[in-house]
């Protein structure tokens, strides 16, 4: 099926209200699908640390509330925080690793003040989207996402080994009940048809309860003893802002990590847009920029409240596309009802009660789907050698890294704590790698003029000189210099802001017969990607659209993203007669 039959199937649109019943009864059941990785996240971080505090009731509290929070900002934006689409917010599995590392050296207090001022890397990247899309590619981001699955695993193996208290070390209740719980979840997503394949882990993680009780290895007396409505008995567990050499070589990895969620968040942000409308439209950066910042207010608010990061789940777009509903209103119930839940502390228990192999199995699942969307997002546009090395060399020597197999005895103790890690030492290879590649490509010719009309005879020069290096004819130089002065006057006519203060940088590169210009101005308004793709040309021309009739027939694409105070405008041409 076609993207644009799947448009035709959408029942209602982001736009619309569907009836109540209907938006609260798909807002519980993504709520009943996420569940478990919102609070088994947090449960499976504090077991492996030891946390000596106690302080589980709390920190699945706040995961849940929070979760629910900004569940509901991503349905209805607060200024420039929130999407505007069906967005659900959960606890972050890629977190799971360096947040056991912050417990075990600090405890919940310095893990707080790591992921709180990891945010506002998050806010800093958001705010930088515009000009960072070239560096923080999906190259970069899937390598670490991949890296973290493989960082991760050591600590499910270690929850699906662990012998259950209650029974002898001979016993088979805990690798059987893991295995059952694994393979059912297995079963579920491969064989399973539509919507049935997102019930998967829950399927196998109730079945597995099952198993482990009939064992008598899930202990349901603190769940009977606790209350259906209250707050945890737990107490917040305090901020570590002291600022010890633990806080600062963790605080690389949290910053990693942390940009590689908010690339994570900005792929969704972009598929939620191309699935919550009947007609194909540009996308919104600035809803892409909105989704960011509320994954960035999410993370500041988990670490004041002292629990672990969330992020956007995935699982609400598969939702929106089986059922063809896009409504916010649906995000705002499931954001009501995560936060219901949270202040019920028996069904709080029901989950943190669930066995370790049990837990085990579910967090394998987890990261085999981690790396696969890790593995979908470096070849999201195309393999070629040089992304390939990139993932290649870099991955394979984070691996070496993490097991101290490179020069273990030769590395300065000050950067044993990076790269001992393989997340972080593999982000940072892969982050120098894309720059020195970007600095081989082909050299980018730039040029900066006020958003004027006086300039356009600037910018002709400046394409001429260049069109004449490339060895472009007279009558292709002659179309581009008209296609970018049909930009350029898109760009001044629509400019918002003072006169005075507005710019344009036009940066142009020649590649296979082709040239690339990219204009970088203010904010414009409407977008020009969308008014060309919207002129219909068995109609006569009016005064009003021939500049864009010119520029449709002349580009050979048109892209406008749309920014919160940055349009960036690329038109590519060709040396192609007409």
């Amino acid at each position: 099926m076609s993207a644009d039959d799947e448009q035709v199937t959408l029942k209602y649109d982001v736009d619309e209200t569907p009836p109540i019943a209907l938006s609260a009864a798909l807002g519980l059941q993504i709520v009943v699908l996420i569940i478990a990785g919102i609070v088994l996240t947090p449960v499976v971080v504090l077991r492996v640390a030891g946390d000596p505090g106690n302080h589980m009731q709390w920190v699945v509290f706040a995961a849940m509330v929070i979760s629910g929070l900004t569940t509901m900002i991503q349905a209805r934006p607060i200024g420039r925080f929130g999407a505007g689409y069906v967005l659900f917010m959960g606890t972050s599995g890629a977190f799971i690793a360096i947040s056991v590392d912050a417990v075990q050296a600090g405890g919940l207090p310095l893990l707080a003040a790591l992921v709180l001022f990891s945010a506002l890397i998050q806010f800093a990247f958001s705010f930088r989207l515009g000009y960072l899309r070239r560096i923080v590619t999906p190259t970069v981001g899937g390598t670490v996402i991949m890296l973290i699955a493989v960082t991760v695993f050591p600590t499910a193996f270690k929850l699906i080994n662990a012998e259950p208290e209650t029974i002898g070390q001979a016993s088979l209740a805990g690798p059987i009940t893991a295995t059952m719980t694994f393979v059912v979840i297995l079963a579920v997503s491969m064989f399973a048809k539509g919507a049935l394949k997102l019930w998967g882990p829950l399927v196998g993680t109730v079945i597995g309860c099952a198993l482990a009780y009939s064992y008598g290895i899930f202990d349901l007396s603190r769940v009977a003893d606790a209350a259906w409505i209250g707050l945890p008995e737990a107490t917040w567990p305090g901020i570590d802002l002291s600022f010890g050499p633990d806080f600062w070589w963790l605080l690389i990895p949290f910053a990693i990590v942390t940009v590689v969620g908010a690339i994570e968040t900005y792929g969704d942000g972009i598929a939620i847009q191309r699935l919550s409308r009947r007609t194909r439209e540009p996308i919104d950066f600035r809803a892409v920029q909105g989704a960011v910042n509320a994954d960035g207010l999410g993370n500041f608010l988990s670490g004041l409240m002292g629990t672990l990061p969330n992020t956007t789940y995935s699982t609400s777009i598969s939702v929106v596309d089986l059922t063809g509903v896009a409504a916010r209103q649906v995000c705002l119930f499931g954001g009501f009802f995560l936060i219901l839940i949270g202040f019920c502390p028996k069904i709080s228990m029901l989950l943190q009660s669930i066995p370790d192999p049990v837990a085990g199995a579910y967090i394998m699942i987890l990261l085999v789907l981690l790396f696969a969307h890790g593995l979908r997002l470096v070849t999201e546009d195309g393999m070629n050698f040089e992304n390939g090395l990139i993932v290649c060399v870099s991955f394979w020597l984070a691996v070496g890294f993490q097991n101290q197999q490179i020069f273990p005895d030769h590395l300065p103790e000050w950067s044993r704590g990076m790269l001992d890690n393989g997340m972080t030492a593999g982000g940072i290879i892969a982050l120098v790698l894309t720059a020195l590649v970007s600095l081989k490509r082909s050299k980018v010719q730039s040029l900066q003029v006020p958003a004027t009309m006086a300039s356009i005879p600037d910018v002709h020069e400046f394409l001429a000189t260049m069109g004449s290096k490339a060895g472009w004819d007279k009558s292709a130089l002659t179309r581009l210099e008209l296609a970018a002065e049909e930009a350029m006057i898109f760009l001044i006519e629509r400019a918002e802001g003072p006169a005075s203060a507005r710019a344009i940088r036009l940066s142009a590169k020649a590649e296979r017969g082709q040239i690339e210009l990219e204009f970088i101005g203010g904010s414009a308004g409407s977008n020009l990607e969308q008014e060309v793709s919207a002129i219909d040309t068995a109609n006569l021309p009016t005064a009003a659209d021939t500049g864009l009739r010119i520029l449709k027939g002349l580009a050979r694409r048109v892209v406008h993203q749309q920014f919160h105070g940055m349009d960036v405008m690329i038109v590519t041409m060709d040396s192609r007669p007409l």
